[in-house]
């Protein structure tokens, strides 16, 4: 089955709004319809397999293309639209791309080749009103990928997760019998739909027949604690960030009452337990869900129930519903209770493999396994606790980052001897960069300090230029001649 087809199975007919909000409203039934007809013009031009980039902040645009893409049995490759244009060019290159949703705004900013078909708003909604409705077999291979989620790589190169239609769908119903959510339900929006997070609220939300609220300016605290009132939101999803502005950075959120809120989630990095009990001390009636996920995953792979957020604060918790989780020793051994090792997991949400990368999709999946890279252990209760993560990969805000891609732009710069690019616990970001760079004693810091964030914020998306800069005036080298 065709995700598309899954996601609208009930609602396809239906008037009701599933887009709220003062900016734009949609129902299911023109949505529904609207993707029809970008699938129609897609199979029509040019046909099925191939791979779509799309580049939108969270709008009507984004999720009809996004939902037309997927019907006409192509790829979609959502992507940040604050990306560089190197990663631009790289993952264009890759995936073969030769047409590009993306809205008017950003078409100015970012560069494409002549031969590359841009199609913005407005060519979109001549689309949906003039072409004919195409017919779409309902035979279709659910092992099709359905889309491409592009996240940082270890070589600093951004790495494409290949997620199949089956892989959402039971995603999208696991997360339906976790969270409980029905058609009364409605999804306050602040995470982008090109994160694998973001996504999973669009197509639950889709399925269910409940209702989300867009908020793409979550810095304005007081519009979020707004959204959340006056469209009686019953659920809010962050990451770790967010709920630490908005507990340490608005005065008013903690003290405002959210009468038809019912539950939060957090995902996307580990939010320290001090916040959780402000927020459920400030909240005790709200249910609070700590969730852990990977986009190799889909999105999701174990939640804790709220009803435990009190005794086990730290756990990730247990396994979604649909998928088995197991940790194992350097040997693949399953190891006994309060042991550490490496997390993996299995369930018909496991990505297809990585894009072009047949040795890394080797290496992360082996007999069904998905190897996560996150060490862990599991309580006497068999509830599962992260220790560290195995890859270097950084999360700042709920975003990867790869160290490497920082370390070769700073290090462009002549003067630079040497950059080591590392996290730290930050009580906002969850998780910080911090760039320590060796130079010649004789340079003045000061100096490099402001070519170095020149420089940074000239070659990178915000959230990787580093927010703490200290100085060395030598590289120390382990025994092995590795950097220690």
């Amino acid at each position: 089955m065709n995700v598309f087809d899954y996601l609208f199975d009930l609602t396809k007919n239906i008037e009701k709004d599933f887009l709220l909000g003062s900016k734009e409203t949609s129902s299911f039934k023109k949505l529904y319809n609207d993707g029809i007809k970008i699938a129609s013009y897609l199979k029509e031009t040019i046909g099925e397999g191939q791979n779509i980039v799309l580049i939108s902040p969270n709008s009507v645009f984004f999720i009809t293309a996004y939902l037309g893409i997927i019907k006409s049995g192509n790829t979609c490759v959502p992507l940040n639209f604050a990306i560089e244009q190197s990663n631009l060019d790289y993952i264009l290159n890759t995936t073969e791309c030769s047409t590009v949703f993306i809205t008017e705004s950003l078409k100015h900013r970012l560069k494409f080749n002549t031969d590359i078909h841009l199609i913005d708003e407005e060519e979109a909604l001549c689309h949906i009103e003039n072409q004919k409705t195409n017919y779409f077999n309902s035979d279709f291979n659910k092992n099709q990928a359905a889309e491409i989620i592009f996240t940082s790589g270890s070589t600093g190169e951004p790495k494409g997760v290949i997620i199949s239609h089956q892989n959402i769908i039971t995603n999208t119903n696991s997360i339906i019998e976790y969270l409980k959510l029905s058609s009364t339900d409605r999804m306050l929006v602040v995470l982008p739909f090109y994160y694998c997070y973001g996504l999973s609220l669009l197509h639950t939300h889709l399925k269910v027949g409940g209702s989300i609220i867009l908020n793409n300016n979550f810095m304005f605290l007081g519009t979020v604690i707004q959204d959340l009132k006056h469209y009686n939101c019953t659920g809010f999803a962050g990451v770790p960030s967010h709920f630490q502005i908005l507990l340490k950075k608005s005065e008013s959120f903690k003290a405002t009452e959210f009468p038809s809120l019912r539950y939060v989630t957090q995902a996307g990095g580990k939010l320290h337990d001090v916040f959780i009990k402000e927020f459920i001390e400030a909240f005790p009636t709200k249910e609070f869900y700590v969730m852990y996920g990977q986009t190799e995953a889909t999105a999701r792979l174990s939640y804790l129930p709220p009803e435990l957020i009190h005794t086990k604060t730290s756990s990730i918790g247990k396994a979604i519903p649909n998928v088995e989780l197991k940790i194992v020793n350097d040997e693949g051994n399953v190891i006994k209770a309060n042991e550490t090792g490496e997390l993996l997991a299995r369930g018909e949400n496991i990505m297809l493999g990585y894009y072009k990368h047949d040795a890394e999709t080797n290496l992360a999946i082996k007999d069904g396994w998905l190897y996560t890279g996150d060490i862990a252990k599991m309580d006497d209760d068999g509830y599962i606790y992260l220790v560290a993560r195995k890859k270097e990969i950084l999360k700042v805000g709920g975003k990867r980052v790869s160290p490497k891609e920082i370390e070769a732009v700073i290090l462009s710069i002549p003067e630079i001897v040497d950059c080591t690019i590392t996290g730290y616990d930050d009580d906002l970001l969850g998780e910080a960069i911090l760039a320590t760079i060796v130079i010649d004693h004789k340079i003045d810091e000061s100096t490099i300090k402001e070519k170095i964030l020149q420089v940074c914020s000239k070659n990178l998306s915000f959230y990787k230029i580093p927010q703490k800069i200290v100085f060395k005036t030598s590289i120390k080298i382990s025994a092995t001649g590795k950097k220690s």
